[in-house]
Parts: structure tokens; sequence; C-alpha cells
């Protein structure tokens, strides 16, 4: 599944984990707001080298240290640490699903600082950080790359370390419905679900529950959805948004808006889609999907960001018309 990496890159992220002393301090780290695939990998990593014996995991993001509710019942979670605590000169730090130093925040400094750095990703627009890469473009999940090397260290796929594994592969799969579900994923799936995990129980915790206030909160945003089906060379452009207000108003905290984006790309007359979540004054994060005639990542990374051909994102700053006019204009420079 993994063979597009090469053996020397196998080999010398082995080697940074085998050669610590099992007292070493190591240092996971994912993406700010992380997703299932970021949290997933971390703490299924970090479990397993728990397994391995060593003592000293951290593992961390950046921001308010609060997990997203999805994921507040995931093992592993006594490993993370605030951003605030996380160690300043770790002896080995662990990137997880960041396609650049920048996307982890107040620890990237730790990327320089540790005695090695292994990065675990599958972003085509990575930009080569750290030491020793393990990076597939072509994997479904940053957790491919991680139960690979978990793998090759030896360590024993137990059932919680394979649903933190099987959350995170199911979570950038959209439930192995996106077009980088091939026959590898099911078969990737299949052996996580041998340990004996109940995928009944682990869909309805990811995706079917939400707070009531959540409920309200996507009515309300849903009913502001603008269509341009001019845009995207005639092909539609579906967006809307959501402000700090909107989440005050309801109660409800950032994380519940990461899968309204699902709400909006399924719209018949749209091939691209995007929400853009505000994070403070002027300034927003962005989540764009295509269906499969545009590259949104292509559109990400001209606005600052990154992320796969048909899911991608990145941060804008000003007004909302603003926003998804520099982003039309950049689908139809794109075409």
């Amino acid at each position: 599944m993994t063979d597009r990496l090469s053996p020397q890159e196998w080999s010398a992220a082995v080697a940074a984990v085998r050669e610590l002393p099992r007292d070493a301090t190591v240092l996971l780290a994912c993406h700010v707001n992380p997703d299932g695939d970021a949290i997933g990998s971390m703490l299924g990593v970090g479990l397993g080298l728990r397994a391995l014996g060593f003592r000293h995991v951290q593992a961390s993001f950046p921001g308010p240290p609060e997990v997203p509710e999805p994921f507040t019942s995931l093992p592993g979670l006594d490993l993370l640490v605030p951003s605030s605590r996380a160690v300043a000169a770790p002896d080995l730090m662990m990137s997880f699903d960041a396609a650049s130093a920048s996307r982890l925040g107040e620890l990237a400094d730790r990327v320089t600082a540790a005695g090695t750095t292994v990065v675990l990703d599958h972003h085509a627009s990575y930009t080569g950080f750290g030491k020793v890469h393990l990076v597939d473009p072509q994997a479904a999940a940053t957790a491919v790359v991680a139960e690979e090397l978990l793998h090759r260290l030896g360590v024993r796929l137990d059932a919680q370390i394979a649903e933190c594994l099987y959350v995170a592969l199911v979570t950038d799969t959209g439930s192995f419905k996106f077009d980088m579900t091939t026959p590898e994923v099911h078969q990737l799936a299949a052996k996580l679900l041998a340990t004996g995990l109940q995928p009944s129980e682990i869909t309805r915790r990811v995706f079917d529950t939400r707070p009531f206030g959540a409920v309200r909160l996507y009515g309300e945003v849903l009913s502001r959805t603008q269509l341009d089906p001019d845009a995207a060379g005639g092909q539609g452009l579906v967006w809307t948004w959501a402000t700090l207000d909107d989440l005050a108003r309801h109660g409800q905290h950032p994380y519940v808006l990461e899968p309204l984006i699902d709400s909006v790309r399924c719209t018949a007359e749209a091939e691209v889609s995007c929400v853009l979540k505000q994070v403070a004054a002027s300034e927003w994060s962005v989540s764009m999907r295509s269906k499969g005639a545009n590259d949104v990542r292509a559109v990400a990374v001209a606005l600052g960001g990154g992320g796969h051909r048909l899911a991608a994102g990145f941060t804008a700053y000003g007004e909302v018309a603003d926003v998804v006019a520099a982003i039309r204009e950049q689908l139809d420079t794109d075409r």
C-alpha cells in the first residue's frame, strides 16, 4: 500500500524511532483545528510508541487544547498536552497531516529544535520541512502511512490503536466515498475492523451525533447559501459563511462547522463548493471541495493554502464578498 515511498525513507523513519532510548522525549504534533485524520493518526502512533516502551510521549496541537467533540472518546487522549506544555526540544518530533510547518502554529519551532523530525503526511502541497519524510500524496489518509510505520516498527495492532487509525481513515475518505478510496483502503479498513471494532458505533459517534444547537446553527448558515452558476467556467460555485456571532448565538464551538461543507457540496448545480468560517475579525478559514472537474488545491495554493485536488483550504482576510471573488478569479484562471 505504501510502496510509493522509497526503502531509504522507511529505513530512516524506523531508525529514528528504534535508535532512541526508551526514556527519550517524543513529541507528536498535528495541525491546528485537528480533523479525524490528524488526531487519529497522531494518537494511534502515540499508543504504538507507548506499546514499544517509550515512557515520555506527548501529543499536542496548536491553539486551544480542546478536542473536537466527535473525537473525545478516542483512545490515547491522555497523551495530549496543551501546546504551552509541549517539550521545547524533544529528542524526536513527529508531525502528522500538516503540509507545512506553519500549520503546526506555535509548535513549529520544535521542528528545528528536535533532535530529529519525522513527517507523516499525504498532501501534494507538502513543503518539504523536517528531516525524514514519509509523505505519500496518493495515500487516502495520513493514517495509511501511520499504520505502515507501526507495522515496520513491529507494533501489534490492538483495538485501541486500530480505533484511532480507523477514525482517521473513515473521516478522510468521507466514509469511503471519495476518489482516493481504493481496494487497498478497504483492505486496511478490514484489517483494522478485525481487531474487534464496532463500525456502527464509531459512525454514530463521529458522523451522526450533533448538539441541538449545532442543528439550529446549520439551518441558519445554510439558509444564506449562495449559488453562482456561471463560476468555474459555467460549472457553478456554491458557498456560505458562518460568523463568530453565529456560533455564540447558538452556544457552539468552531469545530461543529467542520462537516458543514458536506451539506453544501451536494448542490447539484455547482461543481465547486466552499464554506467560510470566521476565526477572528476579518479572518476566515476557508474549506473548498470539487466534484472532479476543478482542482481546488491549485486555487488554495494560489491563495496561500493547500490540500488535495478535490479538497483544499486556506486562510483568508477581508470581507466575505472579496474572498469569494478571489476564489472565483482563481477558478477562472486555472481552467
